[in-house]
């Protein structure tokens, strides 16, 4: 295993080990010992600073017990790692792209988010998690009572690995007025999702959320929702822009998050501060 420059791919392949070694139950140094690895280099592995020969991952792999797809989705990102790639934006095109996604959520430590006619999943009320994968079942995937399960259940934990993170995170949403006011589920669901983000808001005192409200002019971010997580000194930041279908596109070059951040702020600007805001999401919420 050799030190290398933190790329994109390198982190996702690291955060994917990390993840693989927790669920497994395996310390560190006993799985730095089974590659014959210091325990210091599997620590730059999984930061993000290092990358491992094939046939060192497959080692690692079967001390982990990892078998099947997962096991080749982590093969090709082992040797994307490897590669030397110049680029604006990676596209994730591998399987399992979503649960990437939770592990740099669950890695950051600041999220920015900005979501446009919905509530952002971190966000989201079991029963408007539920509606949500509901209307996409037999549309986006076949139709399926695992399926659905299996899909709540993970915006469930991811939800629950962010917002109850042992380092408390900074996160920062803003949200469009429409998304307190729309149609998921049912009216009952709508007005649980309300309640639940005054009770977040009540509970986490490292959240903030905003209210774009829809008479707004000058936003510069229309029609598109956009999350840029923060890293502090552990890695620059990340950007995401999310899509309905299709691969997860991700920009780490330092113009291409520089440019979000400033979209953020300006959208800051633009909506009601913190205070209005639960005032706007209380008025709806009587009316």
């Amino acid at each position: 295993m050799s030190k290398a420059r933190q790329t994109f791919e390198r982190r996702q392949l690291g955060l994917t080990l990390r993840r693989l070694r927790e669920q497994a139950g395996k310390p560190q140094q006993a799985a730095a010992e089974r590659i014959g690895k210091a325990r210091t280099q599997l620590v730059e592995l999984e930061d993000g600073r290092g990358t491992l020969a094939s046939d060192a991952l497959e080692k690692l792999l079967d001390f982990y017990d990892v078998t099947g797809d997962e096991r080749q989705t982590v093969l090709e990102l082992g040797a994307l790692a490897r590669a030397r790639q110049k680029r604006r934006a990676y596209t994730d095109l591998l399987p399992g792209s979503f649960q990437r996604f939770a592990d740099l959520e669950v890695s950051a430590t600041e999220i920015n988010c900005y979501e446009f006619g919905i509530i952002p999943g971190l966000l989201q009320s079991l029963a408007y998690v539920r509606a949500m994968i509901d209307d996409g079942d037999g549309v986006w995937w076949q139709p399926s009572h695992a399926e659905l399960s299996e899909r709540i259940a993970f915006r469930l934990e991811r939800q629950e690995k962010t917002l109850g993170s042992a380092e408390p995170k900074t996160l920062r949403f803003v949200i469009t007025e429409d998304a307190f006011t729309g149609a998921v589920g049912s009216p009952d669901v709508m007005r649980e999702q309300r309640r639940h983000i005054l009770k977040l808001l009540e509970s986490n005192d490292n959240l903030t959320v905003q209210v774009l409200r829809s008479e707004t002019y000058g936003n510069p971010a229309r029609g598109s929702g956009m999350t840029i997580l923060g890293f502090g000194d552990r890695g620059s930041p990340i950007g995401f822009t999310p899509t309905v279908f299709g691969p997860s596109t991700y920009l780490d070059q330092e113009a291409d998050t520089a440019d979000l951040m400033r979209a953020f702020w300006r959208l800051q600007e633009l909506a009601l501060d913190p205070d209005e805001s639960v005032r706007l999401i209380r008025r709806i919420e009587e009316d």
